[in-house]
């Protein structure tokens, strides 16, 4: 198996945790992006690089931009992984709210991606993680108007990166993931129990991320067995 060059956002608890430490025993080398660097390090694997970096500042986003240059000719595999959620009734959200969930969400997604454009080659895959509450038609939950906005307009800029790209042979998906046991789960749902594990998604996206270039493009995943 060739070993990949994989970048995933989000690293430091749950689903993204999880997939760096998957990625990383498999033999991948795994750049693994998130403002609190503690808990891989702890992990301390040889495969994983880890750089605390918050990715809705620009400034932060350089020390990725910095690394590439210096150590990566390619990137197989980008996973926009991070998110941030805020749980309020509409009335109550703020502008600011709503900037800073769009700022992680959409805005740091989409500069990540320009960032690694010089280096996403032909069979290179961008997997952005949305939501299920982003997906049209979709049950929706009052409290979460900036998150599952967000999730929408991620999903849209998929399929209009898949459209734009298309010639040369990257492929762009979204997986609409619903309930999963993680912290942010807890944030909009405190009293919900999630059937399905970060570490068992994490299995499942990796898988994805391997493969399923082959089969898809520009698509929008439904990864839910139940929402809350």
């Amino acid at each position: 198996m060739l070993h990949k060059n994989i970048i995933i956002t989000g690293t430091s608890s749950g689903i993204g945790f999880e997939m760096a430490k998957q990625f990383a025993q498999a033999g991948h080398k795994v750049l693994a992006i998130s403002r609190n660097r503690e808990p891989l390090a702890n992990f301390n694997h040889k495969n994983i690089t880890i750089l605390s970096v918050d990715v809705s500042d620009e400034i932060h986003l350089k020390k990725v931009k910095n690394y590439l240059k210096q150590h990566w000719e390619k990137v197989d595999i980008l996973i926009n992984n991070a998110g941030h959620l805020v749980n309020k009734p509409f009335f109550k959200l703020s502008q600011q709210d709503f900037l800073d969930v769009y700022n992680v969400n959409v805005f740091a997604v989409a500069r990540l991606i320009q960032l690694s454009m010089p280096y996403l080659k032909k069979g290179s895959h961008v997997i952005n993680i949305s939501s299920i509450g982003g997906v049209s038609g979709s049950l929706k939950f009052p409290g979460l108007a900036a998150y599952s906005s967000s999730k929408a307009a991620l999903i849209n800029l998929t399929e209009l990166l898949a459209e734009e790209y298309k010639d040369t042979q990257i492929s762009f998906n979204a997986l609409a993931l619903g309930a999963v046991q993680t912290e942010m789960l807890a944030k909009a749902f405190p009293d919900y129990k999630a059937p399905v594990s970060a570490k068992e998604m994490a299995a499942y996206i990796v898988n994805f991320a391997m493969t399923g270039q082959k089969y898809f493009n520009g698509k929008v995943i439904e990864v839910s067995s139940t929402t809350p």
